[in-house]
């Protein structure tokens, strides 16, 4: 067997490398790049700077090319195939990612690209990583046909292998259409770019031939529309480099793997802190709403919330926070919109958030304020039953630590719901403003007492006696903590100290559920 060649000056080996890494580095040409520019989104490699620490990634499957031929592609054949794959560190931890180049054949996926991203997908569960997709992609590869079809399927069955096991999050900063949603739309967190990145099965014009709508890429699957009515998009950023280092700091937050714990954050907030604001934030009007996102702040770390699905069902409220350093999942009922009610879409935004934290050992914070579930035929018909029992399903699933505060109404079913001492709720806590009954007072009142109201001589003023009785004698979280569903009745400035005991209290919780191959949550 003859020797390897030797580097020498004369043979050119170090050169003809450099100048091979050079081509792959320039991706589809200088026309491209700018062209991408033009359209304000950097280039894969460009997002790849913002998002990792600086000098960290490394490279890999740099020299992999297609190995299709006919409809001209065995004269077209780049290195990387139209994505740059490899890992680097993100504050230090390490992360997988991909970055799709649409200056190579529009960043279509074909077979060597697929490969590439599940190879990567591998190495991240193997060694317990998060993986990170940045996608700017046509679709499929109509050249390389089933193969390319072959290649979507291969990442999606590891996009489910992988949920649970190592946080996912997809970054869609361009096109992203036909089959290439699926990926993204079975990962954690998706973020999207205002006007320049858009999500959808079928185009525009496919939607005007089949429907004789008229619409735009940008309203039928821009960022605005998945954020704010599918609930498709969890962050909306505002350019490339905002999306990058959103993601950035989501990583704040969140482990490694399903075996590691969250990151710790250091403060200089001191756990003991006692803000007299709380005392008075929510007003003596029941009926009057206040901003939930207001009392978040006022006791979590430093006021830092990183809101998750902020302008999608924002009569619920889902993000993260540090408490005492320690990373948590808040799930709050905003009284600002709707009354904080519970409908259809809340209860599918608040199942998916309380499982993600629940795979990767977050422990769940809940504030509530719930009058109870939105009636009316649209809901109903639409399925509220189901949607609201996915949330109902996940608290009941969950196993991290969970503590629940009750600010004012917690009526009906809803109150079960949101993280009752009946579905395994670890503390329950409720403010002296607390209101926990079947339902409010006019309602109750109107149901038990209508004979006596019909039959009085002054309807109005027998009905104010009796929902005066009521309030008395529900408005207020004293029989609940009889019965041991409340654990304490708190005052609000003591929340933050109160939160933060609980967690130190529960941070060895161990709770194991019934073996079983996997449930069945009402989808």
């Amino acid at each position: 067997m003859p020797d390897a060649p030797k580097i020498t000056p004369e043979n050119n080996l170090l050169a003809d490398l450099e100048r091979r890494r050079a081509e792959a580095r320039l991706g589809g040409g200088e026309k491209r790049i700018a062209k991408q520019h033009e359209k304000g989104k950097l280039t894969a490699r460009e997002r790849l700077d913002v998002l990792l620490d600086d000098g960290s990634f490394r490279e890999l499957g740099t020299f992999v090319r297609h190995q299709h031929h006919g409809f001209g592609l065995e004269h077209n054949r780049p290195y990387g195939d139209g994505v740059v794959t490899g890992h680097g560190t993100i504050n230090g931890r390490l992360v997988y990612v991909f970055s799709q180049d649409f200056t190579v054949f529009g960043g279509s996926l074909g077979l060597a690209h697929a490969h590439k991203i599940t190879r990567l997908m591998n190495l991240a569960m193997e060694n317990g990583a998060p993986l990170i997709g940045l996608n700017d992609s046509g679709g499929a590869r109509i050249q390389e046909g089933v193969d390319s079809l072959g290649g979507y399927a291969d990442i999606f069955l590891l996009n489910t292998l992988a949920s649970g096991v190592v946080p996912q999050i997809s970054a869609v900063m361009g096109p992203c259409a036909g089959g290439a949603v699926y990926s993204p739309a079975i990962t954690d967190f998706v973020f999207m770019v205002q006007g320049s990145s858009y999500m959808f099965v079928t185009g525009p014009n496919v939607v005007k031939t089949v429907t004789q709508e008229d619409v735009t890429a940008e309203a039928l699957g821009g960022a605005e529309a998945h954020a704010t009515k599918s609930g498709v998009c969890h962050v909306v950023a505002h350019n490339d480099v905002d999306c990058l280092l959103k993601i950035r700091e989501l990583f704040d937050f969140i482990p490694q793997n399903c075996e590691d714990p969250p990151p710790h954050a250091a403060t200089d907030d001191l756990p003991d802190r006692a803000d007299e604001a709380l005392d008075t934030i929510v007003p003596a009007n029941p009926n009057k709403p206040y901003e939930m996102r207001e009392v978040i702040r006022l006791v979590v770390d430093d006021g830092r919330f990183f809101e998750i699905h902020a302008d999608y069902a924002p009569n619920i409220l889902v993000g993260f926070a540090h408490l005492g350093g320690r990373s948590v999942g808040v799930v709050a009922n905003n009284p600002a919109v709707l009354a904080g009610v519970l409908d259809l879409s809340s209860g599918v935004k608040g199942a998916r958030f309380v499982r993600f934290c629940d795979a990767f050992n977050i422990p769940l914070v809940v504030f509530e304020d719930v009058p109870g579930f939105l009636p009316g035929t649209d809901q109903e018909w639409r399925g509220v039953i189901r949607h609201g029992a996915k949330l109902l399903y996940a608290f009941c699933e969950a196993t991290v630590p969970k503590i629940t505060v009750i600010t004012r109404k917690a009526y009906g079913g809803a109150y079960d719901v949101m993280n009752s001492k009946h579905i395994r709720g670890d503390l329950n806590f409720a403010w002296p403003t607390a209101e926990i009954a079947v339902m409010g007072p006019q309602g109750a009142v109107e149901i038990i007492y209508r004979k006596q109201i019909d039959e009085a001589e002054d309807p109005d003023a027998t009905k104010a006696r009796f929902i005066e009785e009521y309030k008395n004698k529900f408005a207020n979280p004293y029989i609940a903590a009889e019965r041991g569903y409340i654990d304490d009745v708190i005052a609000p400035r003591s929340t933050r100290r109160r939160l933060i005991d609980g967690l130190e209290m529960l941070r060895n919780k161990v709770v194991n559920n019934p073996r079983k191959k996997h449930g069945n949550i009402p989808l």
